[in-house]
């Protein structure tokens, strides 16, 4: 093999092993929780409000009467908004994600040297290690509903039921107390750290392959009657239509959570970065970037980016230390399009 040359193939692809679905928002009663007819969609709406000035403004070398008369104005502007009806204190939010295999597999790669060498280094680190710790980690974050984002700040209570479903029946179910895991530490509280075992196996022999893996996954958030739910918002690009401020995003008038948020929480892995000790997992990307944090932690220059990693891996011979090496699968597992730059 090394009588040829390896170089990364200028056309390289891999399709995500973790395919969640969009996730849908539905208002019900805590009591009632077992009873799924008795769930209603939450809508989303439009309010007009009337607001203030509050952003920060030019103030330096500007007429102070005109100043004042800009802060004077209103701030009317047009929102959507999702809330639970008033005779419903509870959140439910329902998604379903797909474990496929094959990790490691390029679904395009026009370079079949390359493309051996690949497929046999993820083979060696799978026959080693498993996907037993990437698998624990994405079981800890469907169990601690880190997928429910700010509707899970101050709840008060958080209940997720995970089933593995087959020919559309359960064949094993969990349930966690999600407000008992931490969202820093990924290790599972000690009640649960069984279940949270039992659901990494079953991620775990989906990534292998070894069996078909299809898991339902709904929480119920018990936050207060008549509270306001969080959905995605929506990025209106057209600015110029500026006909509201805030667009949320719904399914056939049903409010829901981005497929890729979703997928976005599940993949918040990644403790192995510099910085990891301080600042808690972040999702798994190529540079390790957190955009609400304006930063990415996986920088070229410290050669802990996946290119850095990927290319001394497969190119060099230079095997990562364990830690990095889940990161690269980790990465392989999340998908994208990784060719040599034109």
């Amino acid at each position: 093999m090394n009588a040829h040359v390896i170089k990364t193939a200028s056309v390289l692809a891999f399709e995500r092993k973790l395919d969640p679905s969009d996730a849908l928002f539905f208002a019900g009663d805590w009591s009632t929780r077992e009873d799924s007819a008795a769930w209603a969609a939450v809508k989303i709406r439009e309010k007009s409000v009337r607001g203030t000035i509050s952003n920060r403004l030019k103030t330096s070398g500007q007429d102070p009467a005109k100043l004042d008369a800009a802060i004077q104005n209103p701030n009317l502007q047009t929102v959507d908004v999702a809330a639970l009806p008033a005779d419903a204190d509870t959140l439910k939010v329902q998604f379903s994600l797909r474990v496929l295999g094959g990790t490691g597999e390029p679904s395009a790669c026009n370079d079949a040297a390359y493309r051996t060498k690949l497929v046999t280094t993820v083979g060696a680190y799978v026959q080693s290690n498993g996907f037993t710790e990437l698998a624990r980690r994405y079981a800890g974050n469907l169990a601690s509903g880190r997928f429910l984002w700010r509707n899970r700040i101050g709840a008060e209570q958080v209940d997720v039921h995970v089933a593995h479903l087959k020919d559309g029946k359960a064949i094993a179910s969990w349930r966690f107390d999600a407000l008992g895991h931490s969202l820093r530490d990924l290790s599972a509280p000690s009640g649960d750290t069984t279940a949270v075992a039992e659901l990494g196996d079953v991620i775990a022999n989906g990534l292998a392959g070894r069996s078909h893996v299809l898991l339902q996954i709904t929480a119920f958030v018990r936050i207060g009657a008549g509270q306001e739910v969080f959905p995605s918002q929506e990025l209106i690009l057209d600015r110029g239509r500026g006909d509201k401020s805030k667009t949320l995003y719904d399914v056939n008038d049903v409010a829901a959570i981005h497929s890729q948020k979703i997928g976005n929480a599940v993949r918040t892995i990644d403790t192995w970065y510099l910085g990891a000790d301080e600042h808690g997992p972040i999702a798994v990307e190529p540079y390790g970037s957190v955009t609400t944090q304006g930063k990415a932690w996986r920088q070229p220059k410290d050669k802990l980016d996946f290119y850095n990693l990927l290319d001394g891996w497969i190119i060099k011979d230079k095997v990562p230390d364990i830690d990095q090496q889940h990161f690269v699968i980790a990465t392989l597992v999340r998908g994208g399009v990784f060719g040599e730059a034109g």
